[in-house]
């Protein structure tokens, strides 16, 4: 069965927001990202430990967790312990909420050659999986900032380096590729689903009325038996990741999450490979 679930900070900064914007759809599963702006690794243990206690007072399973681990605001020359300590606090964070994924990416460029950009994120990607495997976790790479950003085989490859694979529906309309291309690729290795849709611009909508195929990467998801959650990140009243959008407003979140529920209730024709 597939899970529904949603980026809780796409709603609102406050986790009483996020909690309101999931179970407002009657969803009983959340992806955490920031509380009140701040990144899961970098909340003080009291405010993590009142975050857990109210995810498990509303009944709300935590499906992962989004590191800033190789993500857009870092590059590959950056100091590597920041990394690995945020991996060490998310591993007993993880741990208490009761998930063992964590988003990452693959460290955007910082000037270097091809090659040494390559073996640095690798060698780092494979130091971090290697630590993750120690504490139960399983490191996902997002299709969207970085060395194996928009790159099926680079993926593949950071697949035989010990990670999993998290496929977002949208980024191909931020980033100038076809997701469902990508997707077709990569099926049986993705683990967890974000999904959002737009249009170029990018100008961002509910599931099903931008120019992503969501349908078509449900289809194809659906073809390889994929079994995981669907994470909503809509990106439509709140993208805390680029500090805009208002807070509070859970409107366009129920909305999104309404759109994506019509689109699972609806049958949809296999995607042609032609």
């Amino acid at each position: 069965m597939i899970r529904l679930a949603g980026i809780g900070d796409e709603a609102g900064p406050s986790l009483a927001e996020q909690v309101a914007a999931v179970t407002g759809l009657g969803w009983s599963a959340i992806e955490l990202r920031t509380v009140d702006g701040v990144a899961v690794a970098d909340l003080t243990d009291a405010a993590f430990d009142a975050v857990a206690a109210t995810l498990a007072e509303h009944g709300l399973d935590v499906v992962c967790v989004d590191s800033r681990i190789g993500d857009w605001s870092s590059e590959i020359t950056d100091d590597f312990s920041h990394d690995l300590d945020e991996l060490r606090v998310l591993a007993a964070r993880c741990r208490a909420l009761g998930t063992r994924y964590v988003r990452v990416m693959s460290y955007p460029n910082a000037g270097l050659p091809p090659a040494e950009w390559e073996r640095r994120v690798r060698r780092r990607l494979r130091e971090l999986a290697r630590r993750a495997e120690q504490s139960d976790l399983v490191l996902l790479h997002e299709n969207c900032a970085g060395w194996a950003a928009a790159d099926a085989d680079r993926m593949l490859a950071l697949v035989d380096d010990g990670l999993g694979l998290l496929f977002d529906t949208g980024n191909g309309i931020a980033h100038g590729y076809s997701g469902v291309d990508l997707l077709a690729a990569i099926a049986p290795h993705v683990r967890h689903v974000h999904v959002k849709d737009g249009r170029s611009g990018p100008q961002w909508t509910v599931p099903g009325r931008g120019s992503a195929d969501v349908p078509g990467a449900l289809s194809l998801l659906a073809a390889h038996g994929y079994t995981g959650a669907l994470s909503l990140e809509p990106h439509l009243s709140m993208r805390p990741h680029e500090r805009d959008g208002r807070p509070g407003e859970v409107e366009g979140f129920h909305a999104a999450g309404r759109a994506l529920e019509a689109l699972l209730a609806v049958p949809v024709p296999a995607r042609s490979e032609a």
